[in-house]
């Protein structure tokens, strides 16, 4: 990804000023004559100023200055990029693709992760959510035969695991009774065609994207599984990943034992949650409630007779 000169100049503006937390238009000058975009020019104060208004309009983020205190600038809202929030996403992915950008000859040393990009159904349900505007797919569900025709309202977008999804709400008349709502997950990967219709809807104005996912662990919508306060011990390096990448918004640390730290969560335990744990095998033990140590024990003890030594 090639990022235009503009945009380098304000990813370097954000994180310059993001890394000094307090910082005058002389010192930002300073790094900036001593950086290779700037070619050893200055930056100028009408420069300095329209890219302020840029990175507000793109970022959303302010940058501000206290003149109380020897009119240094700093970032407004940095609470913004303390969130998984768009902004944060957008911030770091620019500015990873512009260190890579310019160091081009070392691709063959810089091993990445693909995020698929399918046809066009990104731009597409973009469009769709801001016209407000349903969209039809054809869905193939994994382990269905024959693809299903959907019709629905695209709320919201998530990435999760590397794909993405769309959150789809329906309403629909059932012969005889009330109305009936509900929303469906819907992975990219696995729409076989889409297209924008010119029905119109209307939001609902109490729907808050992050607070609807805040007690799942992935993108199991659906799922009867209500929240629980759960345990888990993590012993050896694992403890030490899950501390640095946080399994759910809500873990946090109970204690710390000689080769292991406990950590309270509280979400779904769907399925995915569960695969989850499994996958990190014997570095993690579930304390607590008993009903999902039982469940996951199981599901080791049936991975353990697949293996099982046979006559055969």
């Amino acid at each position: 990804m090639n990022i235009p000169t503009k945009f380098r100049e304000y990813i370097w503006l954000l994180n310059t000023i993001r890394k000094a937390k307090r910082i005058t238009f002389a010192e930002i000058n300073e790094k900036w004559r001593r950086c290779e975009m700037s070619g050893g020019v200055e930056m100028s104060r009408a420069t300095f100023n329209r890219n302020k208004i840029a990175i507000e309009d793109m970022f959303g983020l302010i940058i501000d200055c206290d003149r109380k205190h020897g009119y240094k600038y700093f970032i407004y809202n940095e609470e913004i990029l303390k969130e998984e929030s768009v902004q944060k996403w957008l911030l770091s992915t620019l500015s990873v693709s512009n260190i890579i950008s310019e160091s081009l000859s070392l691709q063959k040393r810089i091993l990445l992760e693909t995020v698929p990009f399918e046809k066009n159904y990104l731009p597409m349900v973009i469009e769709a959510m801001k016209r407000n505007v349903r969209i039809a797919v054809k869905y193939m569900k994994y382990g269905d035969e024959v693809p299903k025709n959907l019709n629905f309202e695209p709320y919201c977008l998530k990435l999760f695991r590397q794909r993405w999804y769309v959150l789809g709400h329906f309403h629909r008349d059932v012969k005889d009774g009330p109305d009936v709502d509900f929303f469906g997950m819907f992975s990219f990967d696995r729409i076989l065609d889409m297209s924008l219709t010119d029905v119109k809807f209307q939001i609902d104005p109490d729907f808050d994207a992050k607070t609807f996912f805040s007690e799942c662990y992935g993108v199991l919508v659906n799922d009867d599984t209500s929240p629980v306060r759960i345990v888990i011990r993590v012993y050896g390096y694992e403890q030490y990943y899950v501390k640095d990448l946080p399994i759910h918004h809500s873990q946090q640390e109970m204690a710390q034992g000689d080769d292991y730290t406990d950590f309270e969560l509280f979400l779904r335990p769907t399925p995915d949650f569960i695969r989850h744990i499994i996958s990190l095998g014997n570095q993690v033990q579930v304390l607590s409630p008993k009903w999902l140590a039982e469940e996951i024990s199981q599901e080791h003890f049936n991975a353990f007779c697949l293996y099982e030594e046979t006559d055969e």
